[in-house]
Formats: structure tokens, sequence, C-alpha cells
């Protein structure tokens, strides 16, 4: 049984909402993170969650928009040793619909090497990313939801002293829900309450 009080979360001004652990501190105003972008992390854990609001990419196509999404991340953060892990047929998502069409919903997990803000290469920490990608297409936009887990913390990372080095803890050992699950519960959960926030005339 997981020791993870789960909460309904507002997001962009409660325009959009989903359901994850309350051990997610919003972080977005402190790293000053961009307006279409909002970050939750758990410190302790070194865990977070990254939702985020983009223009729909017309030439990205919907069966391999995730996978696009997830190797697009990995050049971002200069990720090193990017391995795609698996990855989701495109799925229909009923509950959330624009003008009675429903959105659609791909998923990718990676792995690979990442160094925490401007740390070099010698302090890069191995994580796993869980990346949905639902396509609003009616309102123009992809949003992300992106879940990151470490899985070897680097001794000379930012993130040892709050969590070890070495091999993380599974969250199972230390009685929470494993960061699968979470990101599972977020994007099922995904709700959108106000439809204006993607257009003015929406």
């Amino acid at each position: 049984m997981s020791a993870d009080l789960l909460s309904e979360r507002p997001l962009f001004g409660g325009a959009i909402s989903t359901t994850f652990p309350l051990r997610f501190q919003d972080v977005s105003n402190i790293r000053q993170v961009p307006d279409h972008q909002e970050v939750f992390v758990d410190p302790a854990r070194d865990e977070s969650l990254v939702f985020e609001l983009l223009d729909y990419k017309h030439d990205v196509g919907d069966e391999g928009s995730a996978v696009w999404f997830i190797q697009d991340l990995a050049i971002e953060q200069d990720g090193e040793g990017f391995t795609l892990l698996e990855r989701s047929t495109v799925v229909e998502a009923p509950g959330l619909c624009y003008n009675n069409i429903p959105a659609i919903v791909t998923t990718a997990v990676g792995q690979m090497a990442v160094s925490k803000g401007r740390q070099g290469r010698e302090a890069q920490n191995i994580i796993k990313v869980y990346l949905a990608n639902i396509r609003l297409k009616e309102v123009g936009t992809d949003v992300l939801i992106t879940a990151y887990e470490p899985i070897v913390i680097n001794p000379l990372s930012e993130s040892a002293s709050a969590v070890g080095a070495g091999l993380a803890i599974p969250a199972t050992q230390s009685g929470f829900m494993p960061m699968v699950e979470i990101f599972k519960l977020a994007v099922t959960n995904f709700k959108v309450n106000d439809w204006g926030l993607f257009s003015p005339s929406v």
C-alpha cells in the first residue's frame, strides 16, 4: 500500500487539472519556467512531473509523436546514450473532447544520462523518462506530460546531497507510488476545465 496522498491538482490557473501525489511541489515560479510549462518536483526523491503546452506540430505524425518529442527532449537536454525502451500505439481519449472530437494520446519511455543545470558531463545522472503526447488538434495544441525518475545518481551531481549517490531507492521500497503509476495517473486523469486557455475565440 502506497503512503502517497493523491489530489486533483490545478494547472495553468485551474484551466486544466489532473491527479498526482501531494508530495510533488510546484516549483514553476522558483525555476522561472516559461508560461507554457508547469513543473512539480519531489526533492526528496529527485522525481519530477512537467506539463507543457506547445503549438500543434503538423509535420509530426500521430503514430510516432511521443517518440519524436522524447527524442527531441533528449537532444534539448544533451542526454547521452538515449535509448527508447517502450512506445505505445495511438489511443483516443473519449473523455477529452472538443467539438465532439476526442483527443489522441501516444506515450514513450526512454533512458538517458543528463546533468542538472550547468553541471558538466562528469556529473551526469542516469534517468528514466516517461512522456505522453496528448494531441488537441481542434485547438492547435500538443500537450506533453513528462515524468522523470532517477535510476543512478552521480556522486558529483547536486542531486546526491538530497537523495544520496548510487542506485536510486525504488519508490515501493520507500512506501511510495512508483513513477510509472504516477505518470499513468496524471495522463488518464488529465482534464480541460476551460478551453478558452488555448484561444480567446474558443
